[in-house]
This record gives structure tokens, C-alpha cells and sequence, in this order.
């Protein structure tokens, strides 16, 4: 087995396995894996995977060592973006130094009362689960310019 292989395989076994067997899955399982480009195979119930096959790739993206900005960025385009989208929010990576991630949120979120605890409750733990090369999260957001706060800090 390569070491990609192995990588991937333990990530599944990690935290995308769990996900899959809940779901109706019987497992999923490395097939091939060379020149960096992995193959699986679900066995049982492909309609188990298929839902989930963004999120599956953010999580193998972010498990295998390699550019924490870029496997950030898998993460919270797969994961946190649509869940935030319903608030008119969207996350951003500004940028990543030694560990720590700069995040900048805009839209609804840019400005919203409840920012710090999206970014602390929400946003924070995940990417943690995910990436485990992760110092920090430093949120980078101008919260003073935001014009359309989904809530607003005067409406408290």
C-alpha cells in the first residue's frame, strides 16, 4: 500500500467511515491510489455516498498533509459555506502563517452580533476536526464596515 493509500484509508477510518456506515453505507475503501489521485469504492448503497461526496473529499483533502490554506478552503466551501449561505454569510481564508488561519467574513456575517460565535462555536471546532496541523483561527473581518449584518448589533 502507498503511503497516499494509507493516508487516505486512515482518514476514512478517522472520520468519513462513520459518516458513511450511518448513512447505509457498508464501507468505503481505497481501490487505487497513484500519482496523487485516489480512487474509492463504496460498497452496499452508493446512494449513501453520493449526497455526501463534497464533504468526503473536503475531509480527505484536509487529512492529507499538504497546503493547510488550500485544504482550509475545501472545508469551508464543502461544509461551512452552504450551512452560512442561508444568512446571506460567507468565510473566507485571507491567509495561513505557521499553523494559524486568518479568516475574513463577509456578507451577513460581516458585522452580525452573533459573528464570534459562528467563528468559536461553529467554524473553529470543525476546521479543528478536520485539519489537525491547526494552531489557531484569527478572524480578520473590518466587523465596523459591515452594511447588512443578518443581526445587527442594534437590533439586540
Amino acid at each position: 500500500m502507498s503511503d497516499l493509500a494509507a493516508e487516505v484509508t486512515a482518514a476514512l477510518g478517522r472520520s468519513i467511515l462513520p459518516s458513511v456506515i450511518a448513512r447505509g453505507a457498508a464501507g468505503l475503501r481505497v481501490v487505487a491510489a497513484e500519482d496523487g489521485v485516489v480512487t474509492l469504492a463504496a460498497d452496499g448503497s452508493p446512494g449513501a455516498v453520493l449526497p455526501i461526496l463534497g464533504r468526503i473529499e473536503a475531509q480527505i483533502r484536509a487529512a492529507v498533509p499538504g497546503d493547510l490554506a488550500e485544504a482550509a478552503r475545501a472545508v469551508l466551501d464543502a461544509e461551512i459555506n452552504p450551512a452560512i449561505a442561508a444568512h446571506r454569510g460567507r468565510v473566507t481564508v485571507a491567509g495561513v502563517t505557521g499553523g494559524w488561519i486568518r479568516v475574513r467574513l463577509d456578507g451577513g456575517c460581516q458585522g452580525c452580533s452573533l459573528a464570534e460565535v459562528t467563528l468559536r462555536q461553529g467554524i473553529e471546532p470543525l476546521l479543528r476536526a478536520r485539519l489537525p496541523q491547526l494552531t489557531g483561527l484569527i478572524d480578520v473581518t473590518d466587523h465596523e464596515a459591515g452594511t447588512e449584518p443578518f443581526f445587527s448589533p442594534e437590533k439586540r
